[in-house]
């Protein structure tokens, strides 16, 4: 079963590219989660997504949020592909995709990793799911409006 709006967030441990162990727990309760999965570093509409998250991450921050990118690409690729493009937020290697089908994110033709970012309140709850393999700019603009949502609650 893929994980709904309203679920509770599966937890995970994954490798950063830095090397260090990160897990959701470590957020539970001081920050909101954007949780974003992409297909692969440095491939045209990933660098697209990935650049449009870090223009925005300052109003991320500001809303309270962590911006957490997840594919199955090494801990060293990702380390190459935050430099590259000065990527401010955390990027975690799912290296046998076991957190994507944690989550359920579905492939795109049955063959590309899925493009779905979740939005996951500080109490852990998924508050908000965009699934879309060509609106990179749709993750960013809907995961900013539930944030906002959250802050006026």
């Amino acid at each position: 079963m893929p994980v709904q709006i309203g679920d509770k967030a599966p937890d995970f441990t994954l490798t950063s590219a830095s090397g260090e162990p990160i897990s959701l727990k470590d957020f539970i309760g001081k920050k909101n989660v954007v949780l974003y999965f992409y297909p692969k570093d440095d491939t045209p509409g990933c660098t697209a997504e990935a650049c449009a998250f870090r223009d925005s991450y300052q109003v991320f921050q500001d809303a309270g949020a962590e911006v957490i990118g997840v594919s199955d690409d090494s801990s060293t690729s990702h380390l190459q592909f935050a430099a590259k493009h000065r990527l401010p937020f955390i990027l975690l290697s799912d290296k046998g995709k076991q957190l994507r089908k944690l989550y359920g994110v579905p492939s795109t033709l049955g063959l590309l990793p899925g493009r779905v970012t979740y939005v996951i309140d500080k109490s852990g709850v998924v508050r908000h799911i965009f699934n879309s393999q060509l609106n990179f700019k749709g993750h960013i603009e809907e995961s900013l409006k539930t944030l906002r949502e959250l802050q006026e609650a």
